[in-house]
């Protein structure tokens, strides 16, 4: 095992920068997650982490040593592939078996290796099929299996689940967390998902047009965001976005642009005069018989719990409960707001600026 460290490390395509100066510290051991939209640089950082992609600027280093002109095989790492990128003539034993047979490692040893990784990813009594007579979820636990027998200092996950259907994304979620766990080795893993980023990783690093937005706990992020786009990434459904000012003459009064006044706690001075963005997560609108009426948009039953967008301050918001509401779309409901849980963020520069 071994940390990872990003300093400054940039990347261009000709003139055209994708990743402009990255920091990025990874404890040993740690499994951390880089998030962000298409074409944010997540998979290039890993691409160049693997040694697939060459370095415009900066230091990479693995275990502290720099291995920014180190070819992939002498990193230690092991790279598992959207595509699993499985051999179609080879049996599961012999894919996850062929690194060892290029480094001609002892065949008692690779025999060793094979049947731990597949003792782990319950494997055992699929050695002797070829991948085309297993399902998606199989074929990526071979492809895990593959990485785990080289024993790397490094895993590295570039969107492996995006395959799979909905069901099995989450089944292998919990797959992959508990790998880790067992494991203990150090992980980067790219997704655009930002709930397989909330419920995998130990750190998670938010991308956005080439460089870090914000990196933290998953818990740190959804409570703490540090500008509006993580605000808008992370939580599902995502935050409701108000625009509007605080009332000058009391901090405690956000007037939304339609006039609509709505609660806050403990504004900061530096945010009264500004243009604003109240901020709100949907599980913090809650049900309240003499609360402000909001007219209902749409209403979306899910079982364990009731979605509605409804128009709050001028805008549609997502609200949760739990719930079941009888009611329609053009009927009105009655809500309160938790107000120590807004947050305020600066249109300007979209900086978050309550505490």
């Amino acid at each position: 095992m071994a940390d990872v460290q990003f300093t400054d490390v940039r990347k261009s395509f000709g003139a055209f920068p994708v990743i402009k100066g990255v920091d990025i510290e990874i404890a040993d051991g740690e499994f951390v997650i880089l998030v962000g939209p298409s074409g944010c640089g997540k998979s290039t950082l890993l691409r160049m982490l693997a040694g697939l992609e060459n370095i415009s600027g900066g230091e990479i280093s693995i275990g502290g040593k720099v291995v920014n002109t180190l070819p992939p095989k002498e990193r230690d790492i092991a790279m598992v592939f959207q595509n699993y990128a499985l051999y179609p003539h080879m049996t599961v034993e012999q894919n996850m078996a062929f690194s060892l047979m290029l480094n001609k490692a002892p065949k008692e040893e690779a025999d060793k290796r094979v049947k731990y990784a597949a003792g782990i990813l319950g494997l055992d009594k699929l050695l002797e099929r070829y991948p085309r007579q297993l399902s998606g979820g199989q074929r990526q636990r071979v492809a895990m299996g593959r990485a785990i027998v080289r024993d790397p200092k490094v895993f590295l996950f570039d969107e492996p689940l995006s395959n799979l259907d909905a069901k099995l994304r989450v089944a292998m979620r919990a797959e992959i967390k508990e790998l880790h766990q067992r494991l203990k080795t150090t992980t980067v893993y790219v997704t655009h998902d930002q709930i397989e980023a909330m419920t995998m990783a130990d750190k998670i690093v938010v991308m956005h047009d080439g460089v870090v937005e914000q990196i933290g706990s998953p818990l740190e992020l959804y409570d703490r965001p540090a500008n509006l786009f993580v605000a808008g990434f992370i939580g599902s459904p995502s935050m409701n976005m108000i625009k509007g000012k605080l009332d000058p003459q009391d901090r405690n009064r956000f007037i939304a642009t339609d006039g609509t006044v709505l609660p806050v706690a403990n504004a900061p001075a530096e945010a009264v005069g500004c243009d604003l963005v109240y901020g709100l997560r949907p599980e913090y609108i809650t049900l309240d018989a003499g609360g402000m009426p909001v007219e209902i948009v749409v209403i979306e039953p899910t079982g364990y719990e009731t979605h509605l967008i409804v128009r709050l301050g001028g805008s549609d918001a997502n609200c949760v409960f739990r719930e079941r509401i009888n009611a329609r779309p053009g009927e009105t409901l009655n809500v309160s707001i938790d107000a120590a849980h807004v947050h305020l963020f600066d249109v300007e520069t979209g900086r978050r600026l309550t505490d």
